[in-house]
C-alpha cells in the first residue's frame, strides 16, 4: 500500500517522496488511517519500525487547519529523553518542509528564557520531556487546555525512568476530549493500567509479538572472566575481530562504567565517544552527531541511548554488561538491524550473569547462540555463592565496593564467617542426665548473705570547728552579707 492511499495531504506526500520513501512500514500503514479518523491508538511495535512517522505524518495533515494561540499548544508529544525529543523535532522539520507550523522543544539543559519566548509566540506542536513540561506549567508559563492531540511515546521507557506519576498528572491537565496516541515496545502491567485509564476505546495495533527481536539481527553470547580488566580485554578482541564492522554501540549498565570503558578504549587508540545521562546537553548532542556522521566508530553508552534513537546504519551492538532487565536487551539490540538492514548483537557474559541470560531467552522466546564455551549452571551457581560469601557485588569489579577489602580495609562477610569458624569451641556443657534435678535445686535453701560491716562511729566534732565542704544544714544561719541593708531590716507585723 503506497502513502497515497493512507489519506495524507498532498503536502505531506510530497515531503515523504522527497525524503526517498515510497512504501509505509506495517505500523505506519495500520496506524495512520485511524489517527486521521481521530481515534485513540495503542501501538505496539519493535524499535526501528517507523513508529515516529506513524504519528508525525498524520499530525502534519491534521494541523493544516487552525492556528496556535499564545502559551496554548495545539498538540503535545511526550518523550522520555532529550535525544528522543530532539529526534521527533527533526522528523517534523523534515516532513513539515511544506508547512508553516511552529514547533517548540522543551527539554532540560536549555535556557528557560528561550523556551518561554517560543511558547509566548504560540506553538502548533510541543515536544517535551515530562519534567521540563511540568516546570513551565508550575511557573504559570504554559496552559494545556487547548491540547487537541496527546502523544505518549516510548511509554515503557517512561515506566523505567519513573515518569508514570508525571504522565498521570499531565493526562489530567489536558482536556478530556483530546485524542490520545500511545506507543510502546513492551506491555508491562503498569503500562496496561495506564492505557485502560486514559485511552478511550483505542484501536490496538500490534505489528509484531511483544518483546520479540528482529530477524535481521544475528545474536551471540561470549563468555568472559568476571573482573573488569578481563571484560575489557574480551571486548577489545571482539571489536578487532568483528566482520564487516562499520560502527558499533557498546552498552554498559552504569554511567561510571561508561566513563571507565571510554577512557580504556581511548587509551588503546580506538575511535570512541561516550554518551550517558550525566553529560550536559551540548556534549551529548556533539557525541551523537559525530557518531551519525561517521567521525567516530564506537559509541559507549548507558541505556539512555537504547530507546528510539534513530541511527539507521549501526552494524554492531556490544553488550559490555548483560542488562539487569530483560526488556532492556530488546531495546539495546534494536539499535542495529533497522529498516531491513542486517545487524550483529554480541553480549559479554560472566559466570554471574547466568540468570540474566536465562531471563532474556525466556522473554524473547528463543535461545541465543554461544560464540564460545557456554557458562554452565554449575559455574553460575558457584559465582553466586562466591558473591554472597564476599559481601555482595562489591568484589565483582575488583575495586572493593561496599564490604570490599581494597577500599575500606575491613573484612567482608566471608572473612568474618571464616574467623567465626576458626574460634576455639566453647567448653561442652554437662549432659542433661548428669545434672541435679530442678526440684532438688529449688528446695535447697539459699546461702545466707554476708552481713555488711558496720561503719565506724565518728568522733564528736568540737563546736565551731569547720564542717566539710558541701550542703549547709538547714538550722544554721546563711551568709547574707551580699544582700543590701534595707532587706535585712526587721519587719514588724501588727495583728488587727
Amino acid at each position: 500500500m503506497p502513502f497515497s492511499e493512507l489519506g495524507l495531504s498532498a503536502k505531506v506526500q510530497a515531503a515523504v517522496a522527497s525524503a526517498g520513501y515510497t512504501e509505509p512500514t506495517p505500523i505506519q500503514a495500520q496506524a495512520i488511517p485511524h489517527v486521521l479518523a481521530r481515534r485513540d491508538v495503542l501501538g505496539i511495535a519493535q524499535t526501528g519500525t517507523g513508529k515516529t512517522a506513524a504519528f508525525t505524518l498524520p499530525m502534519l495533515t491534521m494541523l493544516e487547519e487552525g492556528s496556535a494561540r499564545a502559551r496554548m499548544p495545539r498538540t503535545l508529544i511526550l518523550e522520555p529523553t532529550r535525544e528522543l525529543a530532539a529526534q521527533v523535532e527533526d522528523n517534523f522539520v523534515k516532513y513539515g518542509v511544506n508547512h508553516k507550523l511552529s514547533v517548540a522543544l522543551l527539554i532540560g539543559g536549555v535556557s528557560f528564557g528561550d523556551q518561554d519566548a517560543k511558547l509566548t509566540r504560540g506553538v502548533d506542536v510541543l515536544i517535551a520531556t515530562p519534567g521540563r513540561l511540568l516546570d513551565h506549567f508550575e511557573r504559570g508559563r504554559l496552559l494545556l487546555t487547548g491540547v487537541e492531540l496527546l502523544v505518549i511515546d516510548e511509554a515503557d521507557r517512561m515506566l523505567d525512568m519513573g515518569f508514570i506519576p508525571d504522565i498521570e498528572r499531565i493526562c489530567k491537565m489536558v482536556p478530556f476530549t483530546r485524542q490520545t496516541l500511545f506507543f510502546t515496545a513492551t506491555m508491562p502491567p503498569e503500562i496496561q493500567r495506564i492505557t485502560e485509564q486514559f485511552l478511550h476505546n483505542p484501536i490496538k495495533i500490534e505489528v509484531a509479538r511483544q518483546n520479540s527481536t528482529a530477524t535481521t539481527i544475528t545474536q551471540r553470547l561470549v563468555r568472559s572472566g568476571k573482573k573488569d580488566f578481563e571484560k575489557r580485554e574480551t571486548l577489545r578482541g571482539l571489536v578487532r575481530g568483528a566482520e564487516n564492522l562499520k560502527n558499533a554501540i557498546i552498552f554498559c549498565n552504569r554511567k561510571s562504567e561508561v566513563a571507565t570503558l571510554y577512557k580504556s578504549l581511548q587509551k588503546h587508540e580506538f575511535s570512541v565517544a561516550a554518551l550517558h545521562g550525566d553529560m550536559d546537553q551540548s556534549a551529548r548532542t556533539a557525541a551523537l552527531a559525530a557518531f551519525r556522521d561517521g567521525r567516530i566508530q564506537l559509541l559507549v553508552a548507558s541505556d539512555v541511548a537504547a530507546r528510539g534513537l534513530d541511527i539507521p546504519d549501526v552494524s554492531h551492538v556490544f553488550n559490555y554488561d548483560t542488562p539487569h532487565h530483560a526488556e532492556d536487551y530488546v531495546h539495546r539490540i534494536g539499535r542495529t538491524g533497522r529498516a531491513g538492514r542486517l545487524g550483529t548483537a554480541i553480549t559479554i557474559v560472566t559466570p554471574e550473569d547466568g540468570k540474566l541470560v536465562s531471563a532474556i531467552e525466556k522473554l524473547i522466546g528463543q535461545s541465543i547462540e554461544w560464540g564460545s564455551d557456554p557458562v554452565t549452571e554449575e559455574e553460575a551457581s558457584e559465582a553466586r555463592r562466591e558473591r554472597r560469601a564476599g559481601g555482595g557485588r562489591g568484589e565483582r569489579s575488583g575495586r572493593g565496593g561496599r564490604g570490599g577489602e581494597e577500599r575500606s580495609g575491613r573484612k567482608g562477610r566471608g572473612d568474618r564467617s571464616e574467623s567465626r569458624e576458626a574460634r576455639e569451641p566453647r567448653e561442652a556443657r554437662e549432659p542433661r542426665e548428669a545434672r541435679e534435678p530442678r526440684e532438688a535445686r529449688e528446695s535447697r535453701a539459699p546461702a545466707p548473705r554476708a552481713e555488711r560491716p558496720a561503719r565506724p562511729a565518728e568522733a564528736p566534732r568540737a563546736r565551731g570547728s569547720e564542717r566539710p565542704a558541701g550542703r549547709q544544714p538547714a538550722h544554721e544561719e546563711a551568709d547574707m552579707s551580699h544582700l543590701p541593708q534595707f532587706l535585712l531590716r526587721p519587719v514588724t507585723y501588727r495583728a488587727k
